[in-house]
Formats: C-alpha cells, structure tokens, sequence
C-alpha cells in the first residue's frame, strides 16, 4: 500500500502543477500582461463617482472635472524644468521629491505627480504638455458639494497609501478612496469599476496601437447612486443651531431606523476638503486637537447619560417587578444610602413612576435601583441580568450601523466591579450611582437616540442606518430585521405618559411645541477636566433625549451640548425646535430659535485652550454663511424649569 501511496501522491502532484502552469501560460493572458509591461502601456479610465441624494431625493454630493499630472519617472528627458514648475506653480524642491518619490514607487509605471488640478489650473499645462516627455494628465472626477454642511455625514476623498495598495490589488498608486463617513462605508458601490485599456509601445518608447486590438480593454462602470435617510433641511437647521457649541445631535426615525440627522460640532464645510488645497486644510483641521472639528461627537463621543438612564432604571425595576406604578419614596431633597453617602436631589415629598420621571427624582430611582440589585441573593448576579436588560436597548455595545467609526459607550456587569473592587464585597450601595446616568455608565448620542426609539415604538428598534436606498441594489436586510427588547410591552405605557408630562409640569415645562405631543427627558452630566494637572470641575454638559408625537413617533432624537449647563437650558430647546422642524418644516417657537441661535459657549471652551487659528478662521467663515439663511424674531425666550 505504502508503494503505491508515494508515487500516486508524487503523480497528483505533477498534474496539478502542470494544469496551473497551462492555465497561466495559455489561458489567462494576465501574467504575460505583467511580463510584457515594458512593452505595454496602461491607461486607467476612472468612472465617476455615484451621486448622493438625501432621503426626498433632493441632490447633495455631485462631481466635478479634475485633472491629476501623472509621471512615469524612465521616461522623462530632456525638460525645461523651470518652465514646467512655473506652469504648474510648484517648487523645484517640491518637483525632485516628488519625482524622487514616483521613481521609489516604481520607475517604469505611472505615478501621480500633481493631482486635482481644476480647469483653470489645468489649461496653460495642457497647451504645453507635449514638450515635457514623460508626462501626460489623467482626467478624472472629484466632488462638487451643494451644500456647504453635513461634512461628517459625507467623508472625503483621498489618495491611497502603499499600504493599502498592498492589500486591495485594485487600487493603483494616485487612485482615490472615500473616507470617513457614506464615502468609506459605500466605498465600493460609490467609487463604480475603472476601466483598463492596454497600448503596445515600438523600441523608441512611442505608442503604435492597442495592444491585441483592445481585447483585454474594460469599459468603465460609473458608480450607483445613492439616497441617504438624512434628511437635508432637519440636518443644515440642527447644524445651524449648534453654531458655537460643542456636542453631538442624532435623530431618528423610530418605526425604521433610518438616521434623519447626524450632527457633530464643531464641523466644517466639506468643499475645503476638495482639490490642490485638500492636503493642507486636513492638515490644519487634523491638528486642531482642541476643538476637534474631524471628531464625529454624535457617534464617538462617550459621556455619562445622566437623568436620561432613568428611564432604564424604570424600566427594569418594572420589568423585575420590584416596583409597580403605585410604589412611592419620600424625597427629601436627597437619598441617604450609607454612612456619610448622601445623593443631592432636587424633589421634595412622595415619589412615585410618574412625577419621579417628569421632576426627575434621585431618590425615587436610587430606590428602585438597589431593590432591583436586593432583589437577588448575589449582588453580582443581580447586575449581571440589569446589564442584560440594559443593553437589550442597544447601550454598551456597537449596534452595527452603516458608518466607520463609534463607540460601544459602558454598561457595566460583573466582571466591571470585580476588577474595581477584588479585595472587598461590593452591594447596590457601592454602585447606586448607575441608577442616575452616573457612576460606571457610559452612552454616545447615537445610542441615547436608539434607547428613545426604543421606547417610542414600545419595545423593539431597527438597527440605525444611513442608507436608504442604492441604485439597482437592496440595502442590508440587518436594517430591517426587528430587534427586542428584554422589558414587556405593558410596561412602557407609564414611563412614556412620565415622559409626557416632564413638558407638562417637569423639568422641560416652558419648552413645549403647542399641538405636538412631546416625550422627553432632561439630563445633566458632571463634567470634570485636567487643567494644570489639577482635576477641575467643569460646567455640566447639557443632555436631552426625546421623541414625538406621543402617538405614532415620527422621530426620536438625543441631543448632547458639551459644558452647556442643564438639560432644559441648551439641549432642550434644541430638541423642540428640531422636532418641529421635521413634522411642520416650520418653526413657531421663534422665541427659542433665537435664544439658542445667539448662545456661544465659546467663553467656557476657552477655559480648555480655545479653537486653533485655523479652525477658529474657518468656523467664522462657515457661521456667517449658515446665519445668512436664518430669520430671527425678536420675543423674549420663556424661562424652563432646569435641573
């Protein structure tokens, strides 16, 4: 057997060998192509890149024509170098490096030497072009935005580094790629297919025809377009508002999933990021490590949720049954629940579901947190299944939306505590901080919103997304698979009637939209920073989450203002004025819209360091465009009940 074993093997071996060396020498060409290259000259043919369109269809990211200068660095000879850097206002220095810099890619295949040259900058080369030997141009698209906002919800487009050209055999050195938002995420469906045509060369180096007559030439495929579930005047209008802000803002459609707004400030207008000047304004923005404009807040920023979380605390205390809608705390005004440990509180009297919602009690939720935890005979277990519950509503994890970047934010379980605390037994009091947005919990805005549709369509949520619909294609069925929460249906109806009410009589009283059904929920999270080495406490940040109407949500919405003081102050009038704004596309509370519009927090931030110069100029020059296109009335703004 072992004879025959050995040489079968030796045998098969052979033949498969043999097959592949028939295959790559006779029937695919695409190795002797490589071989040949010498001989063969590859022209690239890039397709334009799919248009975006947000969700009525209205056009925000088109094309434009550019030019890139390429180079393929054996080639050149004999050139005026002087005129040609003058044709192309570049440096003689910047000219040997970047041809220093192609000839280290490769001397005999094209580089980029100059990219993204306009129409204008173009002309005076290309009438020229054929005295400098060794270079040609490549006509290509770049973007044209209609709007001068929504940066973070497009991405941009850069060339590709070598160490991406080495994993993906697609991209070629000078090829361009999106990144950072819709562009990075739909990539593939956007960037279409290039088209590839072969030219053979005679020995002096001169063209003299398609190589095989065009037959491995490909036709370029133009890429899809697309329609995103932003809504264009709910987006520019909630930009418009966190005008000298810092914060993150996320809204969305409850009974979908679909992202209406994706907010970060400060951001920046993404035309600046187009063309020659591209390099130097990502320089200037990637630097600015103060005011962080490239930081999408919405969906990266990690912050304590503070009041919000109650209605989590709420929710499973029901749902654990160790309260009911009837089960009343006395407050007053604070909840003493350890020897020295007192938690501040605002209320005062018998607490029960519904006024400890809308006047948001401490005490009545630091309650029904440590009953929750009393309620099983190990602490750790006890934490184990209100984490569970808890991220049943998409907190502390990535939910596995259609963007490149997040946050998984912090829901605590046990394996938190026992690396906290692994000399000594801890108990609900230890963690009864949680029970508030406090303590171990974490959140970014985009969760916050997921939570509120959660709650608005009483139980279940959509995965968020930003895609609504691609050209000739069905988007990610995940976006449309329901998910469930751990809490029974029956037991949302009295937290969102406390949620009703927080605009009736609680902490958003004086921010109610007169014929909208708002449900809603002020926060304030402590907010402390390393100045000088020194731990300071800072001014609050500013949270809200929301979702309206009452009935039949049409949108939910978390809105979070970096140091902006209570919830009711800068968050929730932002809250209101968007949600009218998407259901009426009209605005009524004016008097709101013009406190918010004219508050700058800028004075705060400065205590951190201020804006960079650059940044600071630019900002300046984006608000006075944005603030042209508003109409301010002049009513006092109504005085809210904050906490």
């Amino acid at each position: 057997m072992r004879k025959i074993l050995f040489p079968s093997l030796i045998i098969i071996a052979t033949s498969l060998l043999v097959l592949r060396l028939f295959y790559l020498q006779v029937v695919n060409d695409t190795f002797k192509l490589k071989s040949d290259n010498n001989a063969i000259k590859i022209k690239y043919d890039y397709p334009e890149r799919g248009y975006i369109y947000d969700r009525k269809g209205k056009l925000l990211v088109a094309n434009q024509p550019s030019y890139d200068i390429m180079v393929i660095p054996k080639d050149i000879k004999n050139i005026d170098t002087l005129e040609f850097c003058e044709l192309l206002d570049v440096t003689k220095e910047d000219f040997i490096k970047k041809i220093a810099k192609a000839t280290v890619y490769s001397p005999r295949l094209p580089s980029v030497f100059l990219a993204q040259l306009n129409k204008k900058e173009f002309a005076a080369f290309q009438e020229k072009i054929r005295k400098f030997e060794g270079f040609y141009f490549q006509k290509r698209s770049l973007r044209d935005y209609q709007v001068n906002f929504g940066a973070n919800v497009f991405g941009f487009i850069t060339q590709v580094n070598d160490k991406l050209i080495a994993k993906n055999p697609y991209y070629n050195s000078g090829d361009l790629i999106g990144k950072q938002g819709v562009e990075e995420s739909y990539e593939e469906v956007l960037r279409g297919v290039k088209g590839v045509k072969y030219y053979q060369k005679d020995k002096f180096n001169r063209e003299i025809g398609s190589y095989k007559e065009g037959e491995f030439d490909t036709v370029a495929v133009q890429g899809k377009d697309i329609n995103l579930s932003i809504d264009l005047e709910l987006q520019k209008y909630g930009e418009e508002l966190m005008i000298n802000k810092r914060g993150g803002i996320v809204a969305i459609e409850p009974k979908t999933g679909e992202i209406l707004a994706l907010i970060t400030a400060p951001s920046y207008d993404p035309s600046i990021l187009v063309g020659r000047q591209r390099s130097k304004n990502y320089t200037l923005l990637y630097h600015d490590s103060i005011a962080k404009p490239l930081y999408d807040r919405g969906l990266l920023a990690e912050y304590p949720p503070g009041s919000p979380f109650k209605i989590m605390t709420g929710l499973v205390g029901l749902q654990e049954k160790v309260i009911n809608e009837q089960t009343t705390f006395m407050c007053h005004h604070g909840f003493s629940y350890a020897r020295g440990r007192f938690m501040k509180c605002h209320g005062f009297g018998p607490h029960q579901l519904h006024n400890g919602i809308y006047n948001s009690c401490n005490t009545y939720f630091a309650n029904v947190y440590m009953r929750t935890i009393n309620k099983y005979v190990s602490a750790p277990h006890a934490v184990d299944i209100w984490s569970e519950h808890v991220k049943s509503f998409g907190l502390g994890q990535f939910m596995g939306y259609d963007l490149p970047t997040g946050r998984k934010g912090k829901i605590p379980d046990s394996k938190t505590y026992k690396k906290m605390y692994p000399d000594w037994r801890w108990d609900s009091k230890t963690i009864v901080s949680n029970a508030i947005g406090q303590g171990e919990v974490l959140a970014t805005p985009i969760q916050l919103a997921n939570m509120m549709s959660a709650v608005a369509n009483e139980g279940y949520y959509y995965t968020p997304h930003i895609i609504k619909r691609i050209k000739g294609e069905k988007i990610d069925p995940k976006y449309t698979t329901k998910h469930l929460t751990s809490i029974d249906k029956k037991y949302f109806a009295p937290m969102i009637s406390g949620l009703f009410d927080v605009y009736n009589f609680g902490t958003a009283h004086g921010l109610n939209v007169e014929g909208i059904d708002i449900c809603g929920k002020t926060g304030t999270a402590e907010n402390f920073a390393k100045i000088g080495g020194v731990r300071t406490k800072l001014e609050d940040h500013s949270i809200f989450v929301a979702f309206a109407p009452k009935d039949n949500p049409k949108i939910a919405i978390a809105i979070l203002v970096e140091n902006g003081g209570f919830g009711a102050t800068i968050a929730g009038p932002i809250a209101s004025l968007m949600i009218e704004k998407y259901l009426r596309h009209k605005i009524t509370r004016t008097d709101l819209e013009k406190r918010i519009l004219e508050r700058s927090l800028q004075d705060r931030y400065a205590k951190l360091g201020g804006q960079s110069a650059a940044v600071k100029l630019e900002m300046r020059k984006r608000d006075s465009i944005l603030k042209k296109n508003i109409t301010m009335s002049l009513p006092k703004a109504d005085a809210a009940k904050e906490n």
